[in-house]
Order: C-alpha cells, then structure tokens, then sequence
C-alpha cells in the first residue's frame, strides 16, 4: 500500500469540512462526559456508577456496530449519523433539565447515559464508510488519522471549554448550550458527498447475529483483518478507555491542588499526547501501516497505563498519561485504515462494524475490568493488573503476527 502525502485528505474541500464538523461534534460529546461526569461523581460519589457509565457507552457497539455496518452498506450513511446527532442532542438536553430542576436521581443518570451510547453507535460505523467515499483508499489514511486527531482534539478541547461553560454558565445551562455544537455536522450531512450504494456488488439484508457470525467467516483466512480484529477487541476488553471515567478518583488520590483541575489537566494530557501523533504520524508519514507495528505500539500502551496506575506524583502521571495517548492513537489508527483499505467492498460496513464491535464494544467489558472491580480493590490495582494483563496477551498476539 502506497503511503500518502502528509495532510493529503485536507486536500478534498468536503473532507476540510467534514473535519471542522466532527471536532465541533467531539468536543460537544466530551463537554457532556466532563459536565456530567463531574456532576454524578459530586452527587453519587459512585465508582460502579463510574463503571456504568463505560458499560452503557459501549454496549451498544457491541450489540449493534454490525447491524449498523450493515444498514450504511445499504442505505445512506449520512442520514444514520444524523439519526446518532439528535440522539445526542437529546441526552444533553435531558442532563439540562434535570439539572435544572436538581430531580436526578441514579436511574435517570443511567438512561442518559444509554441514550448517549446508542447515539455513538449511529455515528462512528456510518462515519468511517463516509470517510472511504470523500477521499477513496490512496488517502485513506490520512483521513483515517486526522479523524483520529479531531476526536482527541474533541477530548482536548473538551474539557477546556466545560469548565468554562460550568465556570460561566453553571452546569445545567452549559450543558443545554452544548446542544447547539453538534448542529454543523447534523447540517452538514445534508450535502456531504457519499458513493452510490446501488453501485454495492451485492446488497446483503440485514440479519442482525446472523451478520455478526458470516462477518467473522469471510475475514477467517485475511490475516490482516483478523489480527487487526483481535487487537481491537483485547486492548478495549482489558483497558479501553474506562479509565477516563475514574479520573476523578486518580485526580483525587494524587492529591495535587483542586481535584477539578487536575481532572481536567489529566485528562487533557492523554488527549494532547494524542493529538501530537497525528500531526507527527501526518508529517513524517514514513511509518508504514502494518500489523506488527501496530501491535508494537499497543505494547507499548499497555506499559505506559502499568506506569500510570502505580505512580504517585502528579507530574509523571501526566507525562506518562501524554505517552498513553500518543500510543493509543497511532495503533488505533493504523488498525483501522488496514482494516478499511482490505476489507472487501461489497461487505465493508459490516466488517468495519465487526472492528469497531471489537474496538468500541468490549470496552463494556473494561468498565467491569476497570471501574466496577475498582470499586472492590482500588482503581490503581484494577488498572494496573489490567495493563500487565493485557500486555501478556499482546505479546502472544505479536507472535502469532510474525508467524
């Protein structure tokens, strides 16, 4: 596969758009989790709550990423990630009024949650096909990373603009305004480019477990596909991302300074990590996109997140929290435009649903991994053995790779 230019998708004017769209549209997802994350952990003050709220994320790509898959490769992506933007515009809109009203109470707290991650899984699926009609498989890539980059740019700037918003305008009102930044892309859609999807060799039904069970038979034999595949789902079963949903409790527990801003600068510090892959992954663009690569650098994730968990001053925290993020981006990355650019055309939803089952899905699983067992013996020791887990269990899936 021939690599492309640096920046080559910002070429294409409806992928520039799509990107200011998606940031917009990231960094209104992560206004929410900080404003209502924050606002649980004051009320509950609840680790499996915590630990919820990463199983209601994620459950719903791992019931419905193939499902969804399967309706983009038939139906219009743009108006399923619509469907996902008002979904989302309803679940700021419901944190608003009970915060108005100061009537949450736990169950209503898990229903937005549930709204919240039914929302994502209307997005991301149809939103990788998008990216494959606005630039094609030569700048696929590219597209790939800078997507990558405007969500951490989503996650870096997130934070940021909701404490602001709660510093000016209180929770309640920041979050009703948070409504009006998922608009672009809702608009937008209305007149982005997509392919035609009765050119599809052939137009499978839709046939929900059915789909999930051909899906993982036709990747059998492509080793790409089915490496790429087994990374997604061990990295997100073990880690994911449930840690993000615990920061208030390692900001706490490292003791530096007001809670709320060392969640926030926590948080960023993974974040910007990440965005400065993408732009050095983008400018180099010498790093050729390959399984063992990208095994190799979720290896090195899994040590830095070991780091993370056992260190107790605040500064190497962030350092080692800015490394988890570059690794987490680039393998993140690499695996899905291999996944993408080798999956066959007439399936290509459907198997990119089965990745993002895998990559999205089982990070359920790491909310019992990492928020609900934390609640027994400590978030430190969940995360931890859950790293050193999981890079025993990459470095078996390394080999097998080189074999």
């Amino acid at each position: 596969m021939a690599a492309s230019s640096s920046f080559a998708a910002m070429k294409s004017r409806p992928y520039r758009m799509q990107f200011a769209a998606y940031v917009l549209a990231m960094m209104a997802d992560n206004v929410e989790h900080v404003i209502s994350y924050w606002v649980v952990f004051q009320k509950f003050h609840s680790p499996t709550l915590g630990g919820f709220a990463v199983l209601s994320h994620w459950l719903p790509f791992l019931l419905f990423s193939v499902a969804v898959g399967g309706l983009a490769d038939r139906f219009d992506p743009r108006r399923i990630i619509q469907c996902g933007m008002l979904l989302f515009i309803v679940a700021s809109a419901g944190w608003g009024l009970f915060f108005l009203t100061d009537s949450l109470q736990m169950w209503h707290a898990m229903l937005l949650l549930v709204i919240h991650g039914c929302a994502g899984v209307l997005w991301q699926t149809p939103n990788q096909l998008l990216l494959f009609d606005i630039v094609g498989p030569q700048d696929l890539p590219s597209a790939v990373r800078l997507n990558a980059m405007a969500r951490y740019l989503g996650i870096l700037v997130g934070p940021a603009v909701g404490g602001v918003i709660m510093l000016a305008l209180g929770p309640a009102h920041g979050i009703i305004l948070n409504t009006l930044f998922y608009l672009p892309m809702l608009l937008w859609l209305f007149w982005a480019p997509t392919s035609d999807r009765s050119a599809t060799p052939r137009r499978f039904a839709v046939r929900g477990f059915g789909d999930i069970v051909q899906t993982i038979r036709d990747i059998a034999k492509q080793p790409v596909l089915t490496s790429m595949t087994w990374l997604a789902g061990l990295t997100s079963f073990m880690i994911g991302n449930a840690y993000h949903a615990q920061m208030p409790g390692f900001a706490g527990d490292l003791g530096h300074g007001d809670p709320g801003v060392s969640y926030s600068v926590l948080l960023a510090a993974d974040a910007g990590g990440a965005v400065l892959a993408a732009i050095a992954l983008e400018s180099w663009g010498r790093l050729k996109p390959s399984p063992r690569t990208a095994i190799l650098l979720a290896i090195l994730w899994s040590v830095t997140l070991l780091g993370f968990a056992t260190v107790g001053i605040y500064g190497v925290a962030i350092a080692l929290l800015f490394a988890a993020g570059f690794f987490e981006l680039s393998f993140n990355t690499m695996a899905q435009a291999l996944v993408q650019i080798n999956a066959p055309a007439d399936s290509r939803g459907r198997v990119v649903g089965l990745f993002n089952m895998a990559g999205l899905g089982m990070r359920a699983f790491s909310g019992l991994t990492v928020g609900v067992v934390g609640a027994g013996i400590g978030i430190h020791w969940s995360l931890g053995v859950s790293a050193a887990v999981l890079f025993g269990l990459l470095l078996v899936l390394y080999r097998r790779a080189v074999r």
